[in-house]
């Protein structure tokens, strides 16, 4: 942690107001329940000190938490003993510590927001009142589920799981979470090749502290004897003459549905998601005030995320909790019955009508606000939750040899496989390559194709349902057997005619064409033909000029209806003429865009960070910007200008993107420019 945070006056407020309260006030829970529990259990050291407690008649509620809980307190409480110190500075001493732990784990969370930390989270009412005032020890778990939040993001699973279940020891209610970090990571397809890891750290966290406790009937009895645990169930509602309808575990219920619906969460979506539960499970219960310390991480999130109205929202719901909690506190009304100073009717004004009701109603009324604003700013508006919707959908139309599958293989390669669904028009050439009728007519004929098959199954997969095609294989000529094509996240739609129905247009979030230089195209295709397809070299040439007059007619005019066109062209005229001699090419990309490329950026990014030159023009009565790039570049740059023009993009690529080197590498980060300013426009 930066030592500076420590010297900034609302950290050293905060410590003071801390210290101060430890050492002035005997909260009833540490004197009633902890205390005590904490002193006979380290009076004689022995793994079973809730059988220690309940043999010498300790009270079965005193302290139904796990070995987690008991241990984080066990070192203060023993120092004190060892200097005959209060038990309580203990107790308190440790609560400080985990306070600044929460505030640096809160820090990796939300970064660089040090100064708004210090304000909702380090001075915040819930957090201080309920640990400190009002004596509860929730502090401890929900630091332990926010390191695991932290492991989960950067992807630590066993790490993360092995300390999201040390904080289901220190308290069964953080139990809750756990299907919503299962649900994340079914659904987060670049994560959930990582889900073993998360289990062996879930695994491994169980056999260390809860198997144990399971094996202490007196814990296990003080578990099940606690009072708090009945509390999910007094919100109901009669059905009939036996049934009751729980209104707090139908609401979890419908939570948990609604995080399965989302088909490809992101940590900020996962991580609201996860504080609308805690916040609805405390509003719809007579929960203990220290319940309420169970949202507080996702507040901090969602403050730092909005804008001042959330945090004056949320200020108030503080504020109304701390006068809700005082209310029906006995330490409170005996202080104001014990006040001479007062007058008499002071306390039946406070304590005997319905102002701690009305009070409790309007920190209700404040949290279903905040619930509210949270779903619609966090979840609603969030991004993955709109892609979850609908898939990106990506179109790429060009000639033959254009590079349509190396294109659509190297954007693939970014947001990773388990990601991407193809769609290639290939497959969907009407006959096998052996059929009489390809002597009349040829494959960049629209008449040799089943566009409307090809149009039907892009509606399908825009539409997030799974196809049956069938694949044609350029080895031999023929169509496989159908076989079912899953939608996903990306859908690529490729091929001859991508662009030319307007449905397929329409089906399309990103239209790119490939016009690659013509003797580039011939050159490449040929040796793709020959090397790889197996085709002959007079039988290549050959179809260049069977197919030039359907190439005019039905290819090149699908350009006019890219958003971005791509052009690959030869640094200088006679760049082929040495090409069987082993040296490798060098070419310059020409992008067109109708929509613009963040091409100021764009430019000086390519200049400054890769070293390229840069011509930039606009066409068509300035409605097209056109970018000429030269020069070579790698992977690793071509990543740094990715971060620098479109960071947000970021969340979608795979864990490891795959970056490619020189003009390939530049269609990637054009592209991507492009599709962030799509989900951009989609999100409008």
């Amino acid at each position: 942690m930066n030592m500076k945070l420590f010297c900034q006056p609302s950290f050293l407020t905060g410590l003071v107001l801390r210290l101060a309260l430890v050492l002035w006030v005997t909260p009833a829970p540490l004197t009633e329940w902890y205390l005590p529990f904490l002193d006979t259990s380290t009076n004689t050291l022995t793994l079973n000190p809730w059988g220690t407690w309940l043999d010498q008649g300790g009270a079965i509620t005193a302290f139904p938490y796990g070995y987690v809980m008991w241990l984080a307190f066990l070192p203060a409480i023993l120092v004190c003993k060892a200097l005959a110190l209060p038990l309580m500075f203990g107790y308190g001493t440790t609560l400080i510590g985990a306070d600044i732990l929460m505030l640096a784990v809160l820090r990796k969370i939300v970064p660089g927001r040090d100064r708004l930390l210090l304000a909702v989270y380090w001075l915040s009412p819930i957090v201080i009142v309920g640990s400190y005032v009002l004596g509860f020890n929730d502090l401890i778990p929900v630091l332990l589920l926010a390191g695991s939040l932290y492991f989960f993001k950067r992807a630590r699973l066993i790490l993360s799981g092995l300390v999201f279940i040390t904080a289901v020891s220190a308290k069964l209610s953080m139990i809750l979470a756990l299907p919503f970090f299962l649900i994340y990571l079914q659904h987060n397809r670049p994560l959930r090749q990582y889900l073993p890891r998360l289990l062996i750290g879930l695994g491994a966290g169980t056999l260390a502290t809860v198997l144990p406790f399971l094996l202490s009937s007196a814990g296990v009895s003080m578990l099940i004897n606690n009072p708090e645990i009945g509390k999910v169930y007094e919100l109901a509602f009669s059905i009939g003459d036996s049934s009751l309808l729980y209104v707090v575990p139908l609401a979890y219920l419908l939570m948990l549905y609604a995080a399965w619906r989302i088909k490809r969460p992101n940590f900020e979506l996962f991580h609201s998601l996860l504080g609308l539960v805690f916040l609805l499970v405390v509003l719809m219960t007579p929960a203990s005030p220290g319940w309420f310390i169970w949202a507080i991480p996702s507040l901090v999130a969602y403050q730092a995320a909005s804008n001042r109205i959330a945090v004056a929202i949320t200020a108030i719901f503080s504020l109304l909790y701390v006068v809700g909690a005082l209310l029906i506190t006995p330490d409170a009304r005996l202080i104001v019955e014990q006040a001479a100073w007062l007058p008499q009717a002071t306390s039946h004004l406070l304590f005997g009508g319905k102002l701690s009701s009305l009070v409790h109603t309007a920190m209700v009324a404040t949290g279903i606000v905040l619930a509210i604003r949270i779903w619609r700013e966090s979840v609603s508006r969030n991004d993955y939750f709109r892609l979850s919707r609908k898939p990106f959908v990506i179109g790429v139309a060009g000639d033959s040899g254009a590079g349509k599958d190396t294109y659509s293989d190297a954007i693939k390669g970014l947001f990773g496989s388990h990601s991407v669904t193809t769609l290639s028009g290939d497959d969907y050439h009407l006959w096998d390559r052996q059929k009489p009728m390809w002597q009349v007519m040829t494959h960049l004929n629209p008449m040799a194709n089943d566009l409307e098959g090809f149009a039907n199954d892009l509606v399908a997969l825009t539409d997030s349902k799974n196809i049956h095609s069938r694949h044609y294989d350029h080895q031999t000529g023929r169509m496989s057997r159908p076989f079912m094509i899953q939608s996903n996240d990306f859908v690529i739609a490729s091929g001859l005619h991508a662009l030319y129905l307007p449905i397929l247009r329409e089906c399309y979030n990103l239209s790119v064409y490939l016009d690659i230089d013509e003797s580039l195209r011939r050159h490449f295709k040929l040796q793709r033909d020959v090397h790889q397809r197996g085709h002959t070299e007079e039988k290549v040439l050959a179809s260049f000029t069977r197919r030039e007059p359907d190439s005019a007619r039905f290819i090149r005019p699908q350009a006019a209806h890219a958003d971005l066109v791509l052009s690959l062209q030869p640094i200088h005229p006679r760049i082929l003429e040495g090409a069987g001699k082993n040296h490798p090419l060098h070419f310059k990309i020409v992008a067109r865009s109708r929509n613009g490329l963040n091409e100021l950026s764009l430019t000086r990014v390519l200049v400054g960070v890769c070293g390229l030159h840069v011509d930039m023009a606009t066409r068509n009565d300035a409605t097209e910007v056109e970018l000429t790039i030269e020069g070579e570049t790698s992977a690793q740059d071509i990543e740094m200008a990715a971060r620098m023009i479109c960071p947000r993009i970021f969340e979608f690529l795979d864990l490891k993107p795959q970056w490619q080197d020189g003009v390939m590498g530049l269609m990637q980060l054009i592209t991507l420019s492009h599709i962030n300013q799509a989900l951009t426009k989609r999100f409008i």
